[in-house]
Parts: structure tokens; sequence; C-alpha cells
């Protein structure tokens, strides 16, 4: 990581989003249906709850009291029990597959851009959209040099682009990818009743 990411507001929050990949990769998760900023806080509210932030232990968290903390005020997601679930099982798979080190999924052998995508595609709960905002995340604020990430991650990947998640660094900037966000979600609803 190359500096401090400024995604919630949140000092707190924005601090264990910039020096824990799996934070960084559950509040991604987190990212539907929900302000960005709350998705990207979730984090924080579950390793307060539990006591620590580990793929390991919360994989291994009994499920109804795993959703139980995500349903205590202020709620961690608007879809609790569902969101918990999904997020046991993407620790699950870190743990299985990436020896519970969320950070080797684009680190472990060097990979590329187009397998570091590939690697997030095989994660539970993300899509290409989802994968291709989080790898475009990792380039752009996270340090990441693998050969052709910005192609990868295209069109999230932009230089000067404000699209996503991945272009916010401040108050201005988020205030511009929401603008953003909401002119796509408003000329695809027209669209669509065209």
């Amino acid at each position: 990581m190359t500096g401090t990411l400024h995604i919630t507001g949140d000092t707190d929050a924005d601090r264990l989003l910039s020096t824990d990949p799996l934070a960084l990769l559950v509040g991604m998760l987190l990212d539907q249906q929900v302000p960005m900023e709350t998705a990207f806080a979730g984090p924080l509210k579950i390793s307060d709850r539990l006591g620590s932030f580990d793929a390991a232990a919360i994989a291994r968290e009994e499920p109804e009291a795993f959703a139980s903390l995500f349903k205590t005020s202020p709620a961690v997601h608007r879809f609790p029990g569902s969101m918990a679930g999904r997020v046991q099982g993407l620790c699950a798979a870190i743990v299985d597959d990436w020896d519970g080190d969320a950070e080797a999924i684009w680190t472990r052998d060097a990979p590329d851009g187009p397998e570091i995508l590939k690697r997030l595609l095989a994660l539970p709960g993300f899509g290409e959209q989802k994968a291709k905002i989080f790898l475009a995340l990792l380039g752009k604020q996270y340090g990441l040099d693998a050969a052709d990430w910005r192609k990868a991650s295209a069109p999230y990947g932009e230089d000067g682009s404000l699209r996503s998640v991945a272009d916010i660094v401040d108050p201005e900037s988020l205030a511009q990818v929401r603008a953003a966000k909401q002119a796509a979600k408003a000329a695809a609803k027209r669209a669509k009743g065209e």
C-alpha cells in the first residue's frame, strides 16, 4: 500500500482498509445495495465486534452468531443475514485457496493483471464488474504494479476516470463518482424503458 485510502470518511475505517488487504476485499464484497461508505466501513464494524479481523476466525465463526454481529446497530449491511454468509464464504475461500492470506491473491507468484482478474473472479461474490473495480482499486490506490492491470480492469482502470470506488481519493472525487454512478443508472433505466 502506498498511502491511506479515503473511501469512508472515517479515519479508523480508512486506516484498516489501507493496511489490511482482507478488510479491503471484504469492503468490496459488501459494496452492493448500500452507499460505498457504508460498505467499506463494514470491515471496521466486524473487527470491532469480533475483536480481530482474520479470515480463519471469520470463516469458523458460528453462522448465526456472525449474522447477529451483522445485525447489531448500526448494522454492517442492510441485508445482514445474506451478507454475513457471503463474508464467511469469501473468508473460507481465502483460507482454503490462499492459506488465509488475502493479499496472496494479487501477489503470489507475481501475477499479471489478467491473472489477478481471473483469481478475483474465482472468489465467492465477485462477478466481472466487482472484480474489475477491485483490480482498478489495487492499481490506482493500493500500489499494485502488475503488468496489464489497467487493460484487465477496463474501463475502471482508465487513468482519470471517475467511475468507481477505485477513483475516490477525497470528498470531491467521492461526489463526482456518486454523480457518475447516478447518471449511469438513470441512463440504464431510460434505455430499459424504451
